[in-house]
Formats: structure tokens, sequence, C-alpha cells
């Protein structure tokens, strides 16, 4: 009889992951637990089940743009796969966005939402796109307080009826650059109907969303990112014809490749200013933070499905007589990405958790400073996590992991955006030292954080924990010691150190939180693999500062000249 490999399968992915139900477990009240269990046993079945095999099936099919009708007439519509339409009819009923705004756990709310959230992503082809901008969206127009616009829109944001629900565009970027919105050249010229919007957008995700929020810069405003003004627009007019929107083409992309992403020429657009004719980088802030947000959940949910079907695949592959689950090195490697993913998961919903509480208004001013840092951090050091571990999963699945079918290969593509998605891991590390402001004083960002090292360490009492705990206060002291030099220094050379620094502040931080939850699952569960795991994160390091001087950073610029 031949040999033929097995693929994978996918239980439950409620049931099945430990972090999720052991973190909510020491994280929820037992009736809130209780409360929010059921929704996420159903999501996480779909996930690992009849949606994860429509995802497989799925796989050829892409946005397909259908520019003119068959009497000429153009209509620029485009059409979404059947992975697609089925994701957005369960992201509706399952309340994926409408969670965080019924709030009905309180400064919890987002707990919950993000666990959905983190469960939905792995089946879905990055359908999160859209709804992390309809979360931002609706979050901006909150903030903004825009009454007019807040009763037109909320209700469709966060509606569970998928009649009626709406997602949102985010049309930022244009052919002047990306990161630097500052330069965009979208004028917004005031007429009788309203303000008209003419320009191009570069790169406009989820184009086939009923709304999006822009940036323009009203007739008259000065150059630069204070003379743009932040708008509200509807992708078709009341009456149902295009409001002036045209689809010039889908990008050709590396992955998230059923994400339709369009360059669009507004003409004409009516609009409507969310937060006045200025100030529009500013007033996009609450967007940024719930974005940012989400990029790290899903980010932490690509690493768990990666794992989750390495190591069911371990399990059936056959190597040398042995299975590769029987196989040291094997295990030693994905026991590595394992503890990778731990620190990250922690680290993640630490920032969640803060996020829910500021909604409620039940943050200390120091745990404001520390949500402040922490937003860009955890986007930052989790997208690189999640491109690292995806592509040694693609390894640990041999040939199997090059080839297309596998579902593999998308996993990889899909994983490379979440460091660029929402800033950078360059733009996010500046964003960074912006938070800091001087990082010489002893409060501020850097002193919050080490409050939160001590809150996280307060109960640990194992040994080697409060030893791991000890290398994450050394990185945070090393740390704060060289950005308060570098500040006094140069500039240049704390500019030049922006990334290692935040990787190593959050390091510190994930380690810490880590370590916190490790010493509960001794405690409650006498489970012993989170303590395991916060010490294989010490060995993989920590401190990513290292010895930058000045000579390192002129070096780097004379070999671009």
């Amino acid at each position: 009889m031949p040999f033929f490999q097995s693929a994978p399968t996918l239980g439950n992915q409620f049931r099945d992951d430990r972090v999720l139900r052991s973190y909510l477990a020491r994280t929820l009240p037992n009736d809130a637990f209780r409360v929010v269990e059921p929704t996420l046993d159903e999501l996480g079945e779909l996930a690992g089940g009849s949606l994860y095999r429509m995802q497989l099936a799925d796989r050829l099919n892409e946005p397909k743009l259908v520019q003119w009708d068959a009497w000429g007439h153009r209509i620029d519509q485009i059409e979404v796969s059947p992975l697609w339409r089925e994701a957005a009819k369960l992201a509706a009923e399952h309340g994926i966005v409408a969670t965080a705004y019924e709030r009905k756990l309180g400064a919890l709310s987002r707990v919950h939402q993000f666990s959905l959230v983190y469960l939905f992503d792995g089946s879905t082809d990055v359908y999160t796109c859209p709804l992390a901008m309809t979360d931002g969206a609706a979050k901006t127009l909150l903030s903004h307080k825009n009454q007019r616009l807040i009763d037109r829109a909320i209700p469709h944001l966060t509606s569970r009826d998928p009649a009626q629900m709406w997602t949102s565009g985010q049309w930022m970027t244009e052919r002047t650059g990306g990161s630097d919105v500052g330069i965009s050249e979208t004028v917004a010229r005031q007429t009788p109907e309203g303000f008209r919007l003419y320009g191009t957008k570069w790169f406009t995700s989820a184009t086939t969303s009923q709304m999006a929020l822009t940036l323009a810069r009203p007739e008259g405003n000065p150059e630069g990112g204070r003379g743009l003004a932040l708008f509200y627009l509807e992708r078709w007019a009341t009456e149902g014809t295009n409001n002036g929107i045209f689809v010039n083409r889908l990008k050709d992309k590396l992955g998230t490749r059923k994400v339709p992403t369009a360059e669009l020429t507004l003409d004409g657009t009516l609009a409507e200013p969310v937060a006045g004719l200025d100030g529009g980088i500013r007033n996009i802030t609450p967007m940024l933070t719930v974005t940012r947000t989400w990029n790290a959940v899903c980010a932490v949910g690509a690493m768990r499905r990666s794992i989750a079907l390495a190591r069911d695949y371990a399990r059936r592959r056959v190597q040398f007589g042995a299975s590769l689950s029987d196989k040291p090195l094997h295990l030693e490697t994905l026991a590595g990405l394992q503890a990778e993913y731990e620190a990250a998961f922690h680290l993640v919903f630490r920032g969640v958790a803060l996020f829910g509480m500021e909604e409620a208004n039940e943050l200390s001013p120091s745990e404001a400073e520390l949500l402040r840092v922490m937003t860009p951090i955890i986007k930052l050091m989790t997208g690189k996590q999640a491109v690292e571990i995806a592509t040694e999963v693609a390894e640990a699945f041999g040939g199997a992991g090059y080839v297309e079918d596998t579902g593999i290969p998308r996993i990889v593509r899909d994983t490379q955006v979440l460091p660029i998605w929402e800033g950078t891991t360059n733009v996010l590390s500046l964003d960074v030292l912006r938070a800091l402001g001087r990082p010489s004083t002893a409060e501020g960002p850097l002193g919050a954080i080490e409050a939160e090292i001590a809150r996280a360490a307060k109960g640990v009492s194992d040994s080697r924990l409060v030893e791991a705990l000890g290398v994450a206060r050394g990185a945070l002291a090393h740390a704060k010691a060289w950005a308060a030099e570098a500040f006094a220094k140069d500039r240049m050379l704390l500019e030049a150190g922006a990334r290692r620094l935040s990787m190593t502040l959050g390091r510190s931080l994930a380690l810490a939180l880590l370590c916190e939850h490790a010493q509960w699952a001794l405690d409650h569960e006498k489970d012993t693999r989170p303590r395991a795991a916060a010490l294989r994160f010490v060995r993989h390091g920590v401190d990513r500062i290292g010895e930058i001087d000045l000579g390192d950073a002129a070096l780097a610029r004379d070999e671009l000249v």
C-alpha cells in the first residue's frame, strides 16, 4: 500500500487553546467567564471546523473588479470571495465589532471582543482588516462627538444584523507617501451641497465598505499635516449612485490577496468634516489606537494558528521510523515558537485590558502612560514575531510547507503585512520615542513600564520565575540608562537605536507578564508549561540594545551614500 502524508487538522480552536482559556480564567470573574464561554466555544468550533474547511476550498478565489456593466455604464463594483461573504455574515452575528460597544462586561468588554477577534482571524483570510477599520471608525466618531455622524453611522457599524452592518474603509495613503500623510494632495472644496473631495488614494483597503474616513486639505489651508482635515464619506450617494469614487485598479499584492485593496480617484466625492477643518492627523489618533491593537491581536492569532497546525502535523508525519513529535530537535524548535507566542499573547492582552479600562474611565495616570507607549510596542513587536513564527512553521512542514494548496504559504504571505500595516517597525519605534518624551526623567512612560513590571512581579514566588523577572528588570534598567545617555549626548544615536530600544521594552514587559501568569497557572492549575515558556523566552534574549554607538550610526549612514 503506498504511503501518503496526512494533512493537519484543527479541532475546536477555543477548547484546544490552553493559553487563551487559562488567561480568561485568571482575568474574568467566574460569572463573566460563564457568560462569554458559549460564544467563544461556538466561534472556536467554526474556526477549526466548517469555516477552516471553507477557507481551504476558497483558496483560489480573489476579489474581482467589474468597472463597466453590459450597457457601458461605469459601475466599479468589486466582487469578493465566498469566504469573505460568509465572514461578513458571521462577523455581524457574533458581534466581532459590536461586543466592544455593547459594554456588557464593562471594562472587560475589550477582552471579550478581542478574544473573539483572535479566534475569528485565522480562518477568514484577513476579513479582520475591514473589521479593524470599522472598529476604528466607530471609536473615532464617538471620540469626536459629531452627533449627526454618530446617529448616521454608529448603529450600522456596531450592528449584529448582517443586513444592517456596515464596514468602514480607512483611506489615508496617497502617491506622495505612506506614513508621511502630511504631504497628502487630496483637496476638499466647499460647494453648495457640502465639501467635495478631489484626489487619488494610492492604497485603500476594504474598498467594498459602505463608508470611509479619509484625509483631505480644505482649499486655502496651509501645507503640512496641520492643514489636513478628517472627512467622513459614504461609498454611494443617497439615491444609490456613485459618490464620485472611481476604482482605477486592484493592487496585485504579495499577500492579503482576499482583501480588495484598490487605487481610487475621488472626483467630487461628497464628504463631511468629522472634527473641524484642520488637525486631521491628530484627529485620526483614536482610529490608530484601535487598528494597531487589532494588528497585534491578529498577529498573536496567526502565531497560534501556525503552531497549532505544526503541532498536529508533527504527530502525523513519520520520518526515519518515528513521528516528528518524538524527535527531540523538532520538539525543541516548536517549544521555542510556543515561548515567543505565549509571551506575545500576554503582552498584547494586557494592552487590550488597559484599552478597555480606558474606555471605562478606570485607568490611573500611570496606566494611561503605559497604554500610550504599549500601543506602538505591541504592534511592532508582534508583527515581527508573527513573520518569524510563520516562516519557521513553513519549514517545519518541509516540502509540504512550500506547496500552495496546503494553506501554509498563505499564512506566510499574510503575516508579512503585519509589520507594515498601521505603521512600519521603524515608524512605530520613532512613535515610541515620542511617547517617552525625555527618557532621562524617572516619571512618564518608562516609569510606568517599571511600575507595570513591579505590579506583575508582586505575586511571583517561584524561584526560577523570580530569576526571570530579574532579567526583565535588568533589561529595562539598561534600556532606561541607555536612552537617558543617548538623549543627553546625541539624538542621532537615540534614533538609530529606537528599534532595539522598543524591542527591549516590549520583551521586558512580555517576560514580566508571562511570569505573572505562569505563577498563577502553577498556583491554580498546577500547570508548569507557562513557566517553561517563560524560562525559554529568557534564553531567547530580552535585552536587544547591545552596544550601539555613534560610530555605528555614522557607518550606517555612510553605507547609503
